[in-house]
């Protein structure tokens, strides 16, 4: 006898009969993209989830306060709940195997003590980001595809406890008088939430999952985002501290970049990081981390960018590193680049250098002071050194596309130059994955004048040459 057998039998009910499976040949069907499924799986109502929702309920009885007690530590929290519950499952009278009643015991402490559904997701390393579009609707990607899992939230209300579970530990909130939130996982994954009314189709949660393990050079090496001689000259750029801007759109792996070249920042000097959420891991042991806040519930007590960027000055950075340009913070980060703190590093959502340089442009003028245009493309192009693109190919795979020297003005234009390019000439492989790979455009950069100054050794195939250059051996 089945499980929603022995179950239905111990409620009084009269269990359905099993019925053996057919002894004919099924056609398979042909392949279908998960991502383009047009069948959505149908969501699990076994006997099992309906015990386990009578027993969550009845455990979130016998809980009470205690679940928001602050002077229980996760560990004591866990203890209490893990005892509760094994009481709820005995006063429940349902005859359970060992197996079914520790998967019964660990699917309810994820609800109460995890991110229910979403645990299991949360744990496959393979799973680079998570989607709720409500909760009968959850999509993952995988592989750079996104597909649609089986995973469901009981209700609208079970996906929002969820959601104030993960705010509410970073100190932020989320209600109708503050619909949308960006928050983080301990692990420093990010969070955005948005709820009705502002999400129309039901609460909507999207995790970007980070590497437990940050990525080195090594790694992005190994997946194709980077080739040697690229990584080699930008090791160079960070040491010379000339001021990196990475350059990229949505997903496109800006913020894991971001974290390989800090990776390249000498030890002995003093970091001052400013995010919106708390994301990057810098390796090195001189590091403050600074981290802005969003206004109470009286519309009080923010804190920007802008204002974290002002006061970082006054912290005696040897480097700031700005998490993302998104506003007036970009002024005060060019004027600080402009004055004396080389080797600054941010990013910017743009999908060109070029587009990057005009997006600096828009975000400086957000900053409220009426400045003329020539003059803000006379700081951008004196404070910027490197753009470095980021693209998210149609394979799915994130590639550095550019790295983009910031050579001056020239009449009312900013002028870039290529150092490397990505050639797209090879096409792609039997799997759709493109075969192309950066290569230098042959054109060495006026920077490395500085490398010269410093002795900073580049090798000479970085460039696509194999003659020495003036100074080396």
């Amino acid at each position: 006898m089945n499980l929603a057998s022995r179950l239905a039998a111990a409620q009084g009910r009269t269990p359905a009969p099993e019925v053996p499976a057919a002894p004919s040949v099924v056609p398979q069907p042909r392949p279908v993209t998960p991502a383009l499924a047009s069948t959505p799986p149908v969501p699990p109502t076994d006997a099992l989830t309906r015990l386990k929702d009578r027993v969550a309920k009845a455990l979130f009885e016998r809980m009470g306060n205690r679940m928001n007690d602050p002077s229980l530590s996760e560990e004591q929290l866990r203890a209490v709940v893990l005892g509760e519950l094994d009481e709820v499952v005995e006063e429940e009278r349902v005859p359970l195997s060992a197996d079914e009643r520790a998967r019964l015991t660990a699917e309810l402490a994820d609800d109460v003590l995890g991110y229910g559904p979403l645990q299991r997701l949360l744990d496959d390393p393979t799973v680079t980001e998570i989607m709720c579009n409500g909760p009968d609707a959850v999509y993952v990607e995988q592989g750079g595809r996104l597909v649609r899992t089986a995973a469901r939230f009981t209700s609208e209300e079970h996906l929002r406890r969820v959601i104030d579970r993960i705010v509410s530990r970073v100190g932020r909130r989320i209600d109708e008088s503050s619909p949308l939130v960006d928050a983080r996982l301990a692990d420093g994954s990010r969070v955005n939430a948005i709820i009705p009314p502002l999400a129309f189709s039901g609460s909507t949660l999207t995790i970007r999952k980070f590497s437990k393990d940050p990525f080195t050079v090594d790694d992005l090496i190994a997946f194709g985002s980077l080739s040697p001689e690229m990584a080699e000259l930008l090791r160079a750029c960070v040491e010379a501290r000339l001021n990196v801007i990475v350059s990229g759109g949505t997903g496109t792996g800006k913020t894991t970049l971001l974290n390989v070249l800090s990776s390249f920042i000498p030890e002995g000097e003093r970091i001052v990081t400013i995010e919106d959420a708390v994301e990057l891991q810098l390796q090195q042991d001189h590091v403050v981390r600074l981290e802005s806040r969003p206004p109470n519930i009286e519309g009080r007590g923010a804190i920007t960018i802008r204002d974290l960027v002002r006061n970082s000055l006054r912290m005696r950075p040897d480097r700031i590193v700005v998490g993302e340009c998104r506003g007036g913070e970009s002024l005060d980060m060019l004027q600080a680049m402009n004055t004396g703190h080389d080797g600054s590093l941010s990013t910017v959502h743009a999908n060109s250098p070029r587009d990057a340089i005009a997006r600096l442009e828009t975000l400086v003028l957000m900053a409220g002071m009426d400045l003329p245009l020539r003059a803000i493309r006379e700081q951008i192009a004196s404070a910027v050194d490197v753009v470095v693109q980021l693209s998210r190919l149609r394979d799915g795979t994130r590639r550095v596309t550019h790295v983009t020297e910031v050579q001056g003005m020239e009449g009312e234009t900013v002028t870039l130059q290529d150092a490397f390019l990505f050639d797209y000439s090879a096409g792609v492989d039997a799997a759709g994955r493109f075969l192309g790979k950066p290569v230098p455009t042959g054109v060495r950069p006026r920077f490395t004048d500085r490398f010269d100054e410093l002795g900073i050794r580049v090798s000479p195939r970085v460039f696509g040459t194999v003659e020495p250059r003036r100074g080396w051996s």
